[in-house]
């Protein structure tokens, strides 16, 4: 599609330009874009000098251009989620937990979680986690698990600093506020695994922990296992809970987790 057909058409004729230096494979100068994007060269120098400014783009001592630094965090945490979703496959198959149900893996964006690998199970859930997925993080066991990493105050500026409303609920079960939320982390850090309880869905509970990797000491996904609310039983819940905290460990060991954020988070756990 062309960039002027888009909403914003500056940012189609940057990522042109980023583009046209992908595909390039060498230095290009601003004739070369020019000629490439046939684009006029005013517009490309302005845009050239704002990409420069945001590190997307690098200019060398002879005025040729190449990628910028930040354009390779972008790939590395592109890549990295890819890893994530792999990585999550086959640490369940190594484990075969709860085969029978569905297992979820999400990453957290600000206040959302957002879904990247599901792994189906057998029995019927009347409810579809789809890949891309958006929830409020606050109404998701993957989401509670992954706020639990954070200090209390990063929580409460998390949802409320900006003056932001309460994140919209789902059921008439979600929880309703910071307090709440707060305490409700609370429990998942003594108890060791976090629960939805018919916060998404009427009728469905979930069960999650928190993933780490080798940079962060807070959570960069959590691991989450759906089961019909009317099975639960408390032998299930901590076999449920349990369970997803060994699949948690396994893939974050598998990422190079780091065992001081895993123990940190794990001594203010009572489970066995």
């Amino acid at each position: 599609m062309s960039s002027d057909k888009l909403a914003a058409p500056a940012v189609g004729r940057a990522a042109a330009i980023l583009d046209c230096l992908a595909r390039a494979g060498s230095p290009q100068s601003l004739a070369d874009l020019t000629r490439a994007l046939q684009l006029p060269k005013s517009s490309i120098h302005g845009l050239c000098a704002t990409l420069e400014h945001l590190n997307l783009l690098t200019r060398l001592e002879s005025g040729q251009m190449t990628l910028g630094p930040h354009v390779v965090m972008w790939a590395n945490a592109f890549l990295a989620r890819i890893n994530i979703t792999q990585e999550f496959f086959a640490s369940w198959d190594e484990m075969r937990v709860l085969p029978e149900e569905t297992i979820t893996l999400s990453v957290r964006d600000g206040r959302e979680v957002v879904y990247i690998a599901c792994r189906n199970g057998t029995r019927p859930l009347g409810f579809t986690f789809k890949t891309g997925m958006r929830i409020p993080a606050v109404y998701t066991a993957t989401g509670l698990a992954m706020l639990s990493t954070l200090p209390d105050q990063s929580v409460s500026k998390l949802l409320m600093g900006q003056g932001d409303p309460w994140p919209a609920p789902l059921t008439m079960k979600g929880l309703r506020d910071v307090d709440e939320l707060v305490a409700e982390l609370h429990e998942v850090r003594r108890r060791g695994y976090s629960i939805d309880r018919e916060s998404v869905r009427e009728g469905m509970y979930c069960f999650g922990a928190p993933v780490f990797d080798s940079y962060n000491p807070e959570a960069v996904a959590g691991v989450a296992v759906s089961i019909l609310a009317n099975e639960v039983d408390p032998e299930l819940e901590r076999r449920a809970g349990l369970a997803m905290r060994k699949l948690a460990d396994r893939l974050s060991e598998r990422l190079g987790g780091l065992a001081t954020s895993r123990e940190a988070w794990h001594r203010k756990s009572v489970l066995d």
